[in-house]
């Protein structure tokens, strides 16, 4: 059994162990894997035979409460305590359990994902979903995004038929176009790549334009008829983008930034457009467990369809080249997956 444990960094550098995604995992041996025995494991059984005999405990202790040995499970890494001031005010994604990774590779740093097996910790529990027999892995494996999306259209205050600009039409624009067209918006979708247009019409966009088109504005003002949009999500790190959808916005309209990640970026505005026109300046970070059961329901029952969105899957041993794609999206890339390699045999 293997798992990366190296971490994606500019300039390669980590202080404690070599890059093993940009590393020969086979030159790198133990320094950059996590390795358990002397081999890799093909089966859970061949694991639980050595780890026997390494001392480990000869049976599962407990198993959560409603949960059989062999039911597929979709996990929830982040889990807040639900009683510090910050989950009293349902900031969720600052609590400091929530920062936990509550699934762990080896050691807590590690976390998990990249690696064959995992340990869930046992706080992170309550975020675990059963994944129904119709239902996929790989479906399982997009509730977070999905989950991060539907925390941000809940921030939003909209009602049926306002109009809803989504920068942006990569996976996670492509989720708030649907989400957001299920709420019962209109949704006005914006991107650079015809391809990734002609999807979000399939996802319930009602308009789909060029971000670029230098008439953008003025299509707004005849879909809105002068009022301006009700609300725009701004779903790619671009200021640019962010402050033409702030223009476009009528009073008292809400811009939600989704993709400024960065720390120590300025982003400049209109503050009068806040102070005086009412228009509110948000954003939006992580997932919200307390949504996981309906973020499931939307998943599994494809009222979301998930799996448009999956379009390159790689090995294990593969990870550096989908970093590299997730990076530097080519083509028709989208939501890249790194699976077992059970899974390429």
């Amino acid at each position: 059994m293997f798992g990366l444990v190296g971490c994606v960094h500019e300039g390669c550098h980590d202080e404690h162990l070599p890059c093993a995604l940009c590393t020969d995992p086979k030159s790198i041996g133990k320094a950059g894997l996590l390795w358990i025995g002397e081999k890799f494991y093909k089966t859970p059984a061949d694991f639980q035979k050595e780890g026997v005999a390494m001392g480990f405990s000869r049976r599962i202790k407990a198993l959560p409460r409603g949960f059989k040995v062999g039911e597929r499970v979709a996990l929830h890494h982040h889990v807040p305590c639900l009683e510090c001031h910050f989950c009293r005010h349902r900031a969720f994604a600052q609590c400091a359990q929530y920062k936990r990774t509550g699934i762990t590779a080896g050691f807590e740093p590690a976390g998990g994902g990249y690696a064959e097996y995992v340990r869930v910790m046992s706080f992170v529990l309550p975020g675990v979903v059963r994944i129904p027999p119709r239902n996929s892995f790989e479906e399982g494996a997009m509730l977070e995004p999905v989950n991060t999306v539907l925390k941000a259209v809940r921030r939003l205050s909209l009602l049926r038929g306002d109009i809803v600009l989504v920068a942006g039409q990569g996976p996670i624009g492509l989720m708030f176009t649907r989400l957001l067209q299920l709420e019962g918006m209109r949704v006005l979708a914006t991107d650079l790549i015809e391809s990734r247009l002609k999807l979000a019409r399939r996802f319930g966009a009602r308009w789909a334009v060029r971000g670029d088109d230098p008439d953008l504005s003025d299509k707004v003002q005849r879909v809105t008829r002068g009022h301006g949009l009700d609300a725009a999500v701004i779903a790619v790190p671009s200021d640019d983008v962010a402050r033409r959808a702030q223009m476009c916005l009528r009073g008292g309209g809400q811009l939600m930034l989704f993709a400024h990640t960065k720390r120590g970026d300025s982003f400049a505005c209109d503050p009068a457009a806040v102070c005086v026109d009412d228009k509110d300046l948000l954003g939006s970070y992580s997932a919200d467990f307390t949504l996981q059961r309906e973020v499931a329901r939307l998943v599994f029952s494809r009222r979301l369809d998930v799996r448009p969105l999956i379009t390159h899957r790689f090995p294990l041993d593969q990870t550096a080249a989908a970093v590299n794609l997730a990076a530097c999206p080519a083509g028709k890339a989208l939501k890249i997956l790194v699976c077992p390699g059970d899974q390429f045999e």
